[in-house]
C-alpha cells in the first residue's frame, strides 16, 4: 500500500478536515474518522515533534475512511502542518473497482482526482 497526495489547501487541517467531512457528507457518502494524531499524542509526555522539536506544534495527521455504495471505503488522509493541508488516497488493492468511490470524492472536495490504479502499489 501507499499513499497518493491529490489536492493541498492552505489552511489548518483542523480546519480543512470539518470542511472535507461536510463536503463528502453533503455528497451522500459516509465518513468515519479512524485516527488524530493529535489525540494519540495527548497521552504520550516527552514526545517531540520530528519537524519542529517542540512538544507544541500545529502538525496532524487525520485518517478517514469514506464510504459509498459498495462495502469497501477509501481510506483518506489528510496531513496538516504550519497552516496547510495536504490529503492522500490510500492505494489499496483491496479497493479494487472503487474508482467511482474516488471520482465521488473528488467531486464532493470539488477537484479531479487523477486515475487511481489500486493495483499499481
Amino acid at each position: 500500500m501507499n499513499t497518493s497526495p491529490f489536492l493541498s489547501v492552505n489552511k489548518p487541517c483542523h480546519e480543512s478536515l470539518q470542511w472535507t467531512k461536510k463536503q463528502l457528507l453533503d455528497a451522500d457518502l459516509r465518513v468515519v474518522q479512524t485516527f488524530d494524531l493529535q489525540t494519540a499524542r495527548i497521552g504520550v509526555h516527552d514526545c517531540p515533534c520530528p519537524n519542529h522539536g517542540t512538544e507544541e506544534c500545529d502538525c496532524q495527521m487525520v485518517v478517514l475512511l469514506v464510504y459509498g455504495i459498495t462495502a469497501d471505503p477509501a481510506t483518506l488522509t489528510l496531513h496538516g502542518n504550519n497552516g496547510q493541508t495536504w490529503f492522500s488516497l490510500t492505494n489499496n488493492p483491496n479497493q479494487q473497482g472503487n474508482q467511482q468511490l474516488i471520482t465521488a470524492i473528488g467531486q464532493a472536495l470539488e477537484i479531479r482526482v487523477p486515475d487511481f490504479d489500486p493495483s499499481n502499489t
